[in-house]
């Protein structure tokens, strides 16, 4: 049985392959043969326990009742072997929310009550599978749940494979300009690319009024250029990315703290998005919009805490924490 768990608005199934397979759906015994055959069933997988099937849907709901399917483990002890897929059928390399949620469905079935490590595996051909998350259970401001480190960011168009990309400058600090995403808003002019697992563009605006809204984000005058160029082909047209790539808008708050908004490849428009939140906040770093220690990123979800480790003017390590409930 899929059970559904919401972090910070991010809502994601949790599947183990055996259920999968008791359905008829064509799912190999090992995670890494899954990732490179998923052609033959993630769609068939997004279909069968991502859809509102029976339910009713809510009015201005998505076209499906989640933001994703994590399928594992696929062993019963650690390390726990894993896959993210996107509604569209896509997979994903890192998901900070749905790390958050398949650690809680660990906890919740018995399996995990250390630190361990969880393994994503993909089929991108710009990063090496599996990608290793350390996932510890801790507590923060009363709340129970677990901080997921995510290692040393990497920044530029090289980080993420971007093709065709003019560089400016912000300060001091070198951007990014995507001709496309400046044809749409001329306020979304400067961009810092950033992989923390899986790759993202940050747009840096200088007011909060310069941010999408998600339901404007949600119309086809908009999703459908931002589709174009976040989703990889055949959904979209992979420009600058071809493996696609997240979009992130971000505006700077006092006290550490930054607004953003998210368009994920493979998805959308989404409440939250944890590497995402990493990902605005390494850009700030790099901007000098916040300082090394925790930072804030607020998105229509909830706040994602961010802390950011540094030495000598480098960014060495970025973790998020974050906290997953059921949903009945």
């Amino acid at each position: 049985m899929t059970r559904f768990y919401d972090a910070r608005g991010n809502i994601y199934g949790v599947v183990s392959p055996t259920v999968l397979r008791s359905k008829g759906i064509d799912l190999p015994e090992n995670a890494a043969l899954a990732a490179q055959t998923r052609a033959r069933w993630t769609t068939s997988a997004i279909a069968s326990e991502c859809s509102w099937g029976s339910m009713p849907r809510p009015n201005g709901a998505k076209a499906h009742r989640c933001d994703g399917l994590l399928v594992g483990p696929f062993q019963a002890t650690p390390p726990f072997d894993l896959l993210i897929i996107n509604t569209d059928g896509s997979l994903a390399e890192r998901s900070g929310n749905g790390l958050t949620i398949f650690a809680q469905a660990l906890t919740d079935q018995g399996l995990m009550a250390e630190a361990c490590e969880l393994r994503v595996h993909h089929d991108q051909p710009d990063a090496i599978s599996p990608v290793i998350t350390r996932v510890e259970p801790a507590v923060r401001e009363r709340v129970a749940g677990f901080w997921l480190e995510l290692g040393s960011p990497e920044f530029g168009p090289v980080a993420v494979c971007a093709k065709s990309i003019d560089q400016a400058f912000l300060g001091a600090t070198e951007m990014s300009h995507i001709r496309a995403l400046a044809a749409l808003n001329p306020e979304w002019a400067n961009s810092q690319f950033v992989r923390v697992g899986n790759p993202h563009c940050v747009t840096l605006v200088e007011q909060v009024s310069a941010l999408p809204d998600n339901a404007q984000m949600q119309q086809p005058a908009l999703f459908k250029p931002l589709q174009a160029i976040a989703f990889a082909p055949p959904m979209g047209e992979g420009r600058p990315c071809l493996a696609g790539v997240n979009l992130q808008w971000a505006a700077r708050q006092p006290g550490n703290r930054i607004i953003a908004r998210v368009f994920e490849r493979g998805e959308g428009p989404t409440a939250s998005s944890g590497t995402s939140a990493t990902a605005v906040a390494c850009a700030g770093w790099r901007a000098g919009w916040v300082e090394d220690g925790e930072v804030a990123v607020v998105m229509p979800g909830g706040v994602a805490p961010v802390r950011l480790r540094t030495q000598d003017e480098r960014l060495l390590g970025v973790s998020l924490f974050g906290a997953a409930s059921l949903q009945v």
